[in-house]
């Protein structure tokens, strides 16, 4: 083939994915409007049957995920992405409880947020309408293709995904699986799409070609995909940064407590985005609290990187790296350092965090408020596993993932924040002097 004939074969085929990409968009756009005007009946009757779905389905699930964590481990994928792609039968049945709990969840197109009357007697209303079209781009987590599939659904929103390659057998098998429920409550099977190509230029042409169609992007993956799409989207993003969680043991925290949480918020599961990654303990009690919460780490089979005076607790620590500050390590890897105060710790937080979920361990009501008050994240704690920075857990079904920009929604992303607003004004024949 000449240097021509693959330039015209490739423009052939770039013509024919973005006109394949423009389809998917066109037929979202349509499914949203009817999406928006559908009963909560009719869209809790698609969450359950997919649900069911999902059951009745499981072993072709768990087959079409072992060919993925094969592919992955012929990859080299870390110990960490491994752990998120991996389903198992109780993963799986969470995955479908996930559905049937959205489904429980009160709908909240069409839900009054706050309604007032002016003198002129003009009765105002803010009332919840969908976005209309979410691209949602995520690597790793087959979940996500359930969770945020539901969410959009249940929020009267249509929805294009693009997983990543990694877990390309275990979403299509799930995205089927909603689709039946789409299709038993006799709503658009449009309403959720996958791009069925792991062409990276696809995704080029979600967040550079497609605003007609899509309404805003929600990225939910590491560090150089997010940048990808905030440097090439041409339209809005739902910002989702690493998770650079801190759990700060304070001075007045009990060590026991500071022990069992702070295992858990790094050990429960090393490879989400909550897992803490950096632990602070005050001065004030580091001679009787930094030791024990040292070996509790080590001996749950977590690796220690400390500054000299955490060294100087436990032979076993590791000297801690300038880098492995404000480092999101997604594996059985902590960073440990003692800071002056609650000042310190706040500062030190400020600098290397990434607004996403930290936590203080204190039984000083005084300390927890000023922690909670003066640390701008999106999510902040008092004596809990960071682990908890969860939609399901917040009781929010299940999440998209934890928002953590200033602009439409902060921390765990589920139907509520999956909408907009307009205003309904009622009179009685008022006309403006």
């Amino acid at each position: 083939m000449t240097m021509a004939e693959r330039h015209l074969a490739k423009t052939s085929s770039g013509d024919r994915l973005h006109g394949q990409m423009l389809l998917l968009g066109r037929r979202a756009r349509q499914a949203a409007e009817l999406l928006g005007r559908a009963s909560t009946d009719s869209k809790n009757v698609a969450l359950r049957a997919a649900a069911q779905a999902l059951r009745t389905s499981a072993d072709d699930i768990l087959s079409a995920n072992e060919i993925d964590l094969a592919n992955g481990r012929k990859r080299d994928l870390s110990a960490a992405m491994l752990d998120r792609l991996a389903l198992t039968p109780e993963r799986l049945d969470g995955i479908a409880m996930s559905l049937e709990d959205i489904a429980e969840l009160a709908d909240p197109v069409g839900d009054v947020m706050a309604e007032w009357q002016r003198p002129n007697g003009l009765i105002i209303q803010r009332v919840r309408v969908p976005l209309g079209v979410i691209g949602i781009i995520y690597e790793s987590r087959p979940n996500v293709t359930a969770d945020a599939g539901a969410l959009c659904l249940k929020s009267g929103n249509a929805v294009i995904l693009r997983g990543g390659s990694e877990a390309v057998e275990s979403n299509t098998a799930i995205h089927a699986c909603l689709v039946q429920g789409l299709t038993a409550a006799g709503l658009p099977e449009t309403a959720i799409q996958r791009v069925p190509t792991q062409d990276r230029e696809a995704v080029g042409i979600l967040l550079r070609d497609m605003a007609e169609f899509v309404d805003i992007v929600v990225p939910r993956g590491g560090k150089n995909l997010i940048a990808r799409v905030q440097a090439d989207a041409r339209v809005p993003v739902m910002g989702h940064l690493e998770g650079l969680c801190h759990t700060y043991i304070h001075s007045g925290a009990d060590v026991d407590m500071a022990c069992e949480v702070s295992v858990n918020a790094k050990m429960r599961r090393t490879g989400i985005c909550g897992a803490t990654e950096t632990i602070l303990v005050d001065e004030a009690i580091a001679d009787t609290h930094l030791g024990p919460v040292v070996a509790s780490l080590i001996d749950a089979g977590c690796e220690v990187r400390g500054d000299t005076r955490t060294q100087a607790a436990d032979t076993r620590v590791k000297p801690a790296a300038e880098s492995d500050w404000g480092h999101e390590f997604l594996d059985s890897i902590v960073a440990v350092r003692v800071v002056d105060d609650l000042d310190q710790a706040l500062d030190y937080i400020r600098r290397y965090g990434s607004g996403h979920t930290d936590a203080i361990i204190t039984a000083d009501a005084v300390a927890a408020e000023r922690f909670l008050n003066e640390l701008d994240s999106a999510i902040v704690m008092h004596n809990a596993s960071t682990q908890y920075a969860d939609g399901g857990e917040f009781g929010m079904g299940a999440e998209i993932g934890i928002a953590t920009g200033r602009i439409h929604a902060r921390g765990p992303v589920g139907v509520e924040q999956l909408t907009s607003y307009k205003y309904v004004v009622r009179g009685t024949g008022q006309t403006r002097p």
